[in-house]
């Protein structure tokens, strides 16, 4: 039978460490596991092992979910009554050039994931979707109940495909499965990939950024604490009678902005006058994101609230120190 234990896979990860460290800190027995690949600086994610987890006793252990016998091993031995799915492979534009990551991680981790908590006796299993499945759709805020059948990049395919899998499983052999559509996650530990910490890093160094579709494009930025606070509601949320087996949950902060308003935030946060390179609209990027929460709100009692300039504040205080530590060569 599983222990109380709560299993964070992709704990290194910048959702990951801080859902990972939020469940220690109320008490929970957590067991976490990364495969710290290359995809980004892997010292940046022993950084947050040494600054986030190592702190409050959790061990994140090197185990790629697209190994199965490596993750049945780690399932068997440490026996998690839960398990929160974050290990994948992000990145919208890195899967046009390298699909087969996406494949690897997504699809065949996934699985592997499933069958585990399966075998393993999960009572539930929480994992990570995106807003990417909703398209470029023009029908906003995005509620969960709309169609995400035509997704713009196979990055987004593959968490649809997640949230297929998921739901297959459940039905099948009745687990209880909980998927999250993240909306553009920001703050610090952040992955620098991402838009808001690259063009931090561009804007210190006096370069020009890349602006996409004049900056008309609207993000719903949804700050870290948010979104950690969300995860660990509804992994630790008890089942009631009525709940479906298999359930779809935006977290984001419903308050889209433009890019270029997002820009001049954090430029005037930096105390930098940003250069500005304009570009036509990308492959695979969608012109909006909004979440609706209120099934979030309704099922947890609580919906992501903080501003953008609060939030972008708190990620510049991290920044400032973190490109100036020792950390860098950790």
């Amino acid at each position: 039978m599983p222990t109380s234990a709560i299993l964070v896979t992709g704990a290194a990860g910048f959702i990951g460490a801080h859902v990972a460290a939020r469940l220690r800190a109320l008490g929970h027995e957590v067991v976490g596991c990364d495969n710290f690949n290359d995809y980004y600086d892997p010292a940046l994610k022993r950084a947050r092992v040494a600054a986030l987890l190592t702190p409050c006793g959790v061990n994140c252990e090197a185990v790629d979910v697209a190994d199965g016998a490596a993750l049945r091993e780690l399932f068997e031995r440490r026996r998690p009554a839960r398990v929160v799915h974050l290990a994948a492979q992000a990145g919208v534009r890195h899967s046009i050039t390298h699909p087969e990551d996406y494949v690897s991680a997504n699809l065949v981790g996934f699985a592997n994931v499933l069958e585990a908590a399966k075998s393993g006796g999960v009572e539930h299993l929480v994992y990570a979707s995106s807003s990417s499945v909703y398209g470029d759709s023009t029908q906003t805020p995005f509620h969960e109940s709309q169609r995400t059948d035509a997704p713009v990049s196979l990055y987004a395919a593959t968490k649809k495909a997640n949230e297929l899998m998921a739901h297959a499983y459940s039905h099948i052999h009745g687990m209880r499965c909980t998927g999250l559509r993240f909306f553009t996650v920001y703050g610090p530990w952040g992955r620098p990939d991402m838009a808001y910490f690259s063009f931090a890093q561009r804007l210190v160094a006096g370069e020009a950024l890349p602006v996409f579709a004049g900056g008309t494009l609207q993000r719903d930025f949804t700050y870290i604490d948010d979104i950690t606070e969300g995860v660990v509601r509804l992994a630790l949320s008890p089942r009631r009678a009525d709940d479906p087996m298999h359930e779809i949950f935006n977290i984001g902060n419903h308050q889209p902005v433009t890019v270029l308003e997002f820009i001049q935030t954090l430029s005037s946060l930096l105390g930098v006058v940003p250069k500005l390179e304009f570009l036509p609209m990308q492959p695979g990027d969608v012109r909006a994101t909004c979440a609706n929460v209120d099934k979030l709100r309704a099922r947890v009692g609580f919906e992501p609230a903080t501003p953008l300039r609060e939030g972008l504040a708190k990620f510049v205080q991290w920044f400032e120190a973190w490109r100036t530590s020792d950390a860098l060569s950790v």
